[in-house]
């Protein structure tokens, strides 16, 4: 919005710029002319002196604004709003996330899949402004996209909510937007993309992880045996069950956990167990655990 004395608000400076608002914020951040401060932005000396300075309003509270004239500074001039981005420099707007896991929520968008030659372009992809690219080096498959993308709302809105950040929802569109900072909610972190109602964050985590990887997967599934006894998760490729320990597992609990744990053993059944501290290191511990089966993912 534009503000008085000439002055605008980073998103309106985005869109006199004609730039993807996260970009700017991103490349304000990047010079040292904002930071974090908890849930709010705020100005660095550094950017105090480049004319930055706080404007109030009783909708938006305190915000950011510049000097119209920025729009000239070097600095911001050189930001390239036809720059090309991929999976791996999207980490930039979503640190929470590893490439691969970009890569594979953009897979279950329909924007792009993957084959043994890397990851390939789909129509729909296309249609959003994908080009398919080779790796000079390996050969390898890898899709780019125009930095536009990470202002798309469906992407962001899947993003944010991978990288279990909370965007408020009636931020009004002239609000700065909370680009980098936010802890999941109960009820998100329990709801699995794939629609399953999980019991804890961590389940959550392993069922996400599970569906974007594309492995099909059953939730609470009984073992092979007489009595009900029930795993936390099942991979029917492989034959793999899947167990979470949360941090502090209840005392009425943990006997039939340490039950079923015999039975995998007595049963020679493949299974695996993650611990509430591995929450971080899915790919690192799913993925080589589910590997030891001969299951690639």
């Amino acid at each position: 919005m534009s503000v008085d004395d000439n002055k605008l608000s980073t998103t309106a400076l985005a869109r006199k710029l004609d730039i993807p608002t996260q970009q700017l914020f991103a490349t304000l951040k990047d010079y040292g002319w904002i930071q974090r401060s908890g849930e709010n932005w705020v100005l660095t000396p550094k950017g105090e002196f480049e004319g930055g300075s706080y404007q109030h309003s009783r909708r938006f509270g305190r915000y950011i604004v510049w000097p119209e004239r920025l729009d000239h500074h070097p600095l911001v001039a050189a930001i390239e709003s036809n720059q090309r981005i991929t999976a791996a420099s999207m980490c930039r707007y979503y640190p929470r996330l590893h490439a691969r896991q970009i890569n594979r929520a953009l897979a279950e968008l329909g924007l792009q899949h993957h084959s043994i030659l890397g990851w390939e372009l789909s129509q729909l992809g296309r249609t959003l402004g994908g080009q398919q690219e080779e790796s000079d080096n390996s050969g390898a498959f890898y899709v780019t996209w125009p930095h536009e993308i990470i202002d798309h709302p469906v992407i962001h809105r899947e993003l944010t909510r991978q990288s279990d950040q909370i965007q408020p929802a009636s931020a009004a569109q002239d609000a700065e937007p909370d680009l980098f900072a936010g802890a999941a909610t109960d009820e998100l972190a329990c709801h699995g993309i794939d629609g399953h109602v999980l019991r804890s964050p961590l389940e959550s985590r392993i069922c996400n992880w599970l569906y974007l990887a594309q492995l099909a997967h059953a939730y609470q599934r009984a073992l092979p045996t007489e009595e009900l006894v029930y795993a936390d998760f099942y991979v029917p490729e492989g034959s793999v069950y899947i167990d979470c320990w949360e941090e502090n597992v209840p005392a009425n609990e943990l006997s039939g956990r340490l039950h079923r744990r015999e039975l995998y053993r007595d049963l020679e059944l493949r299974h695996l167990e993650i611990n509430a501290a591995d929450v971080d290191r899915l790919d690192e511990i799913l993925g080589r655990g589910l590997l030891s089966f001969g299951i690639r993912c």
